[in-house]
């Protein structure tokens, strides 16, 4: 029974007060835990000597959706139950991908800059071909948000298992057909050695001209050397991007001087939004384990999510 729970860092008394009501006693890293609770996203914490010093810990709790910055982690102690906050921010998220389609479809960026009336632009979401790339709770809230527009959504998933809502859903392989034309992309999908720059001049060169890119994903899902010659070709109509690489994103990037590419600080889901969510989760997990039960988000990181 995973009972014994070590909160790092230190957790806000909400999520103290529900694990006590749930029977969890709370102990310092030396007092023998057998579950660690990751309770702040890109902290830099001290997981790797936490778990070598602790061999008993049944199961590990991460803050994030995405897991490749634990994936080293996880490899040595596979043993460990690892679960991960996928689906948990789904909400935000998405709402932040629809916003970011939005904001490039309707060039805001250069409006928000603009000092003078300026030209009519700027197209409508209505009608379009929309592709989202991923599987999990983003992916489906994306899809579910531009579904309330007039628009045919094609996921890309590992599987051709339909996503509620999706008009079509596919296999990655078949990712550069159905590009082929579109008007939208969204990219909403974990970063592995298989989906790492799965977005380069090609695909880009495939999209409608005219189109526009949203990522809330992981920056690396992108060639941002492509993505910027694509901008500055005016072939994308424009960008929206929640994630880059490097993040930060150095102040000398020229992505930054792009008017038709709006960047935001990985602040789909702030810390406002997150830690009531995180706190769910958490609850959820610890109840589910104390259970006997499976908990949700299950991490491997053979498969990198």
């Amino acid at each position: 029974m995973t009972n014994r729970i070590h909160l790092l860092p230190d957790g806000e008394d909400r999520l103290v007060d529900g694990l006590l009501a749930q029977g969890a006693e709370l102990v310092g890293v030396d007092q023998d835990p057998t579950g660690i609770v990751l309770t702040k996203m890109f902290a830099d914490l001290n997981l790797d000597d936490v778990l070598r010093r602790n061999p008993q810990v049944e199961w590990v709790q991460l803050p994030s959706a995405g897991i490749e910055a634990y994936s080293a982690t996880m490899a040595e102690h596979p043993q460990i139950t690892w679960t991960s906050a996928k689906g948990a921010y789904a909400a935000p998220v998405g709402e932040h991908g629809l916003v970011l389609t939005l904001a490039a479809l309707r060039h805001l960026k250069e409006r928000a800059r603009a000092t003078s009336w300026g030209e009519e632009g700027g197209i409508s979401l209505n009608g379009l071909r929309c592709v989202v790339v991923g599987a999990g709770g983003v992916a489906a809230e994306i899809v579910r948000l531009y579904k309330a527009f007039d628009t045919h959504v094609t996921v890309v998933r590992r599987t051709a298992a339909p996503l509620e809502d999706a008009d079509e859903t596919v296999t990655r392989d078949r990712l550069d057909e159905v590009l082929d034309g579109a008007d939208v992309l969204a990219l909403a999908a974990a970063v592995t050695e298989d989906t790492r720059h799965m977005i380069g001049a090609r695909q880009l060169g495939l999209l409608n001209e005219g189109a526009v890119v949203a990522n809330v994903g992981r920056g690396a899902l992108i060639d941002q050397d492509a993505l910027l010659e694509a901008l500055r070709s005016g072939r994308l109509r424009g960008a929206g991007l929640d994630v880059t690489t490097p993040e930060p994103l150095p102040e000398d990037s020229p992505l930054w001087a792009q008017e038709n590419c709006l960047i935001t600080p990985h602040t789909a889901d702030t810390s406002a939004m997150v830690i009531p969510l995180l706190r769910e989760r958490i609850l959820t997990n610890h109840r589910l384990l104390r259970e006997g039960r499976t908990p949700i988000g299950i991490a491997d990181p053979a498969h990198g999510y």
